[in-house]
C-alpha cells in the first residue's frame, strides 16, 4: 500500500490495483502550489465530511477521471445531483469494493457542504487491502468510540490521525488516539494549513510519540509513506 501525502488532510493511497483519493483540498491550499490537480488520475474518491478544506477539488477531480465518490448518504447524494457517481456508506458499514474492503467509522466533529447543504455525520474509513489496515480517522476530537478499532478491525498497521488542535485533536489528544486504537505508526494531518493549526514544535511531537513506543511521520507534501 503506497501513501503520498498532497498536503492539509489529502493522500493518495495505491493499493489493489486502484487509486485512491482522500479529502482533496488542492487547489486552495498554498502549501500544495506545486500540485496541478488537472494532472491528478484516481479511480476513487473518499470523503470523510463535506467541509471546504476537504472536498474543494473533489468535483473537478472526480468529473476528470470519472472517479467514484464514496463517502456518507448525504454527501454522496449532494454529488450525484451533480452527475457524480458515488457508494453511499454509513457509520458502522463495511462494502467490499475491488481495491479492498472499506468501512465507514465513527468521528467527532461537524459536518456542512460548501454551499451550506447538510453534510450528514462526519466520519473516517478503516481500509483492508493487500494484508494491510489503514485507519483514516478524518477530521475528529478524541473519542472512546476509537477503543473499538481493534475490535472489530484487529490490528491497524497505519493511522492518519489530526493533531493541528484548535479544530480536531491536537498532538496530546492524538497520542491518546493512537493508544485507543493499539497503533504504533502514526501519519499526522490537518496541520500547518493555516495560522489556527500550526504544529509549533514537530520535533517535541514526535520526540513525545516516540517515548510511548510509537513511530510519527509529520508528513512533507509530496512525501510517500509505504505499509
Amino acid at each position: 500500500m503506497r501513501i503520498e501525502f498532497l498536503g492539509h488532510s489529502c493522500f493518495t493511497v495505491e493499493t489493489g490495483g486502484k487509486k485512491l483519493l482522500v479529502d482533496p483540498f488542492i487547489s486552495p491550499n498554498k502549501l500544495a502550489a506545486e500540485i496541478d490537480v488537472d494532472s491528478i488520475e484516481v479511480d476513487y474518491i473518499l470523503l470523510t465530511h463535506g467541509h471546504e478544506d476537504h472536498v474543494a477539488d473533489a468535483e473537478k477531480i472526480a468529473k476528470n477521471n470519472n472517479a467514484t465518490l464514496i463517502s456518507n448518504f448525504e454527501i454522496v447524494s449532494w454529488y450525484k445531483n451533480k452527475g457524480i457517481e458515488g457508494h453511499e456508506m454509513n457509520h458502522g458499514g463495511n462494502w467490499s469494493f475491488d481495491f479492498g474492503d472499506l468501512k465507514y467509522v465513527n468521528a467527532v466533529h461537524s459536518s456542512v457542504l460548501p454551499d451550506g447543504t447538510y453534510g450528514g455525520n462526519p466520519g473516517g474509513f478503516v481500509l483492508k487491502s493487500e494484508g494491510k489496515t489503514l485507519y483514516i480517522a478524518g477530521d475528529t476530537a478524541l473519542h472512546m468510540d476509537m477503543k473499538l478499532l481493534p475490535v472489530t478491525s484487529g490490528k491497524i498497521d497505519l493511522a492518519i490521525l489530526p493533531m493541528g488542535d484548535n479544530f480536531t485533536m491536537g498532538v496530546n489528544d492524538a497520542l491518546i488516539a493512537a493508544d485507543f486504537i493499539e497503533c504504533d505508526e502514526i501519519v499526522a494531518c490537518h496541520f500547518d494549513t493555516f495560522g489556527y493549526i500550526v504544529i509549533e514544535d514537530k520535533d517535541a511531537a514526535v520526540k513525545k510519540f516516540k517515548a510511548k513506543g510509537k513511530n510519527l511521520t509529520i508528513p512533507a507534501v509530496g512525501q510517500e509513506i509505504n505499509i
